[in-house]
């Protein structure tokens, strides 16, 4: 009999984009150029802001051509400086962060859940990324391998079958939103990408839309032999969520 602990860590990454602007003596013309950037049909506003009061809050566009709303069959288009403030602020959250399979049985599998929820209102979505620091493993250095499912094929990036009890090891299945679409079913498993072998991070959510509270479900998996060492195995899994603009 083996107990195993997986401890998960999660680190958020928000890459917000910045440019300032501010050389000396610039007066209006239809280029502005320098020895590193060129900015065509430049416009300087007379004013900007968010006023507001106990009763409103406004952003506003002075001077700037062209501000508004506009659409058509297909898209929106959203022209002034008041749009920079996203409607859907990007956030990410996930529950259980710390899972613990317990006392594990030889030819027992054991499954744990946790809840990924992403909002993302850049243009170009978002994707969550997961790997393992290494494999499960004791103080002593005895290991849990990676699971390589039924038919020995999955992988870090391609899911397999894994519904016999006699298939032994580590991974994790996705199911929801934005879901990579190898994990056709909750039969479907993973191994996590490992950095122990140096194998790159592997997106678990994704989407190239916007979206609000988009909800997927991580099932973790382990099996143990009947010749596997005894002992107290932990791991550590790392997501990182990376908003697209």
């Amino acid at each position: 009999m083996a107990s195993s602990k997986i401890l998960v860590f999660l680190t958020a990454l928000l890459l917000p984009f910045s440019f300032y602007l501010s050389p000396p003596g610039i007066h209006a013309q239809a280029k502005i150029t320098s020895p590193n950037y060129i900015i065509q049909m430049p416009n300087l506003n007379s004013g900007a802001g968010i006023p507001s009061s106990a009763g409103y809050k406004l952003d506003t566009t002075i001077g700037q051509t062209a501000p508004g709303l506009y659409s058509s069959t297909g898209y929106l288009v959203r022209s002034g400086f008041q749009y920079i403030h996203s409607i859907i602020p990007f956030s990410f959250s996930m529950s259980n962060f710390l899972i613990n399979f317990g006392t594990l049985m030889p030819g027992t599998p054991v499954t744990r859940t946790s809840t990924l929820v992403v909002s993302a209102g850049g243009a170009g979505g978002y994707r969550v990324t997961a790997r393992e620091a290494g494999y499960l493993q004791t103080s002593t250095g005895k290991t849990i391998p990676d699971s390589t499912c039924d038919a020995g094929t999955c992988s870090e990036t391609a899911a397999g079958v894994w519904s016999l009890a006699t298939t032994y090891g580590f991974g994790y299945n996705m199911s929801g939103n934005d879901a990579p679409s190898d994990f056709i079913d909750g039969t479907y498993f993973r191994q996590f990408a490992n950095a122990a072998l140096s194998e790159g991070d592997q997106s678990v959510m994704s989407s190239v839309n916007v979206g609000r509270d988009r909800t997927a479900t991580i099932t973790y998996k382990v099996n143990v032999s009947a010749v596997q060492a005894a002992g107290s195995y932990q791991n550590r899994v790392l997501f990182t969520a990376i908003p697209s603009f």
